[in-house]
């Protein structure tokens, strides 16, 4: 292995999680010009400044790639609160979404009532649209429903796993997109020494923030056993739990429990324990932002 010093380290086990990347779509240039903000930074104040210099009346699009992607109620809820502000200060604007998938791919029940009744004044939601190409001087992008033009466009691309995983040729799933793991241990199938966590693993888990908490430490106590001379536990057991803001006051949640399947070999959703809240409301916003510390704080502890 080497390091950014030129040296090179030598290790029994590797744990890489190095995230996502990003597909370019044919005809982008300048990621500012239509920017993703599927990273915090740059790109996500880049967004904010284009929607507060839009006149009012104007027209937002917001694209939504095939799964899988990081954070698959994201996007929706970005549009929820994209309408919800653009209702407050931007009157007669209006948002198309444009969404690769079949239909709205996570707690639809909550997202379906917000876009086509709380905001249905402003949120105009299409599905199984793809994105060939752009246009970034006439703000246009080319669908296969035809050409749709956004005075600001929020383009998340197509999603891959992190660079270093393609680079070590560990990227063997997903047509070359992601690492196939040992949901067990993590240690990946093309190199078992090196185990890989979070965003840029290929398992039948969501891609989100708890996820890769709970993965992480599933592999944490895999590596303990191994150096121990102890197999990895036979019956992991993960969690994803999420909230979803639908205004900027208000939220929803999401909650479910994975079990290791033998049979399979993957991590499978428990019937039972799948649960969402009823619509949303102001406490849920409060438990979000304490779930949110929680889990940074011990996720970066």
């Amino acid at each position: 292995m080497g390091g950014r010093d030129g040296l090179k380290y030598a290790a029994d086990k590797i744990v890489l999680a190095p995230g996502m990347r990003f597909d370019l779509l044919p005809g982008q240039t300048d990621p500012a010009r239509m920017p993703h903000a599927w990273s915090a930074g740059v790109q996500t104040e880049q967004l904010a400044k284009q929607l507060a210099a839009m006149r009012a009346g104007g027209t937002v699009l917001l694209t939504i790639p095939k799964t899988p992607y990081r954070c698959p109620p994201g996007p929706y809820e970005r549009a929820c609160l994209v309408a919800d502000w653009l209702k407050a200060k931007k009157p007669r604007s209006k948002l198309i979404v444009l969404d690769a998938n079949p239909d709205i791919v996570v707690e639809k029940d909550n997202f379906s009532q917000a876009f086509f009744g709380l905001h249905a004044n402003v949120i105009e939601y299409h599905r199984n649209v793809e994105i060939s190409s752009v246009d970034e001087q006439q703000m246009m992008l080319y669908t296969n429903g035809g050409a749709v033009h956004g005075d600001v466009i929020n383009l998340i691309p197509p999603q891959r796993a992190g660079k270093l995983i393609e680079q070590t040729g560990l990227a063997t799933a997903t047509n070359g997109r992601f690492a196939p793991v040992d949901v067990l241990s993590y240690a990946s199938l093309s190199a078992p020494k090196i185990h890989v966590i979070g965003d840029s693993s290929a398992t039948t888990q969501p891609k989100a923030g708890h996820i890769a908490n709970q993965e992480a430490k599933v592999c944490a106590d895999a590596l303990v056993r191994y150096f121990g001379g102890l197999a990895p536990d036979p019956a992991p057991v993960t969690n994803s739990a999420c909230f979803s803001t639908i205004t900027r006051t208000q939220a929803s949640w999401l909650n479910v429990v994975f079990q290791y399947d033998p049979v399979t070999k993957t991590m499978q959703a428990v019937p039972a324990s799948a649960s969402a809240s009823l619509g949303w409301s102001g406490d849920n916003f409060d438990d979000m932002n304490e779930w949110f510390k929680a889990l940074m704080a011990d996720s970066f502890a």
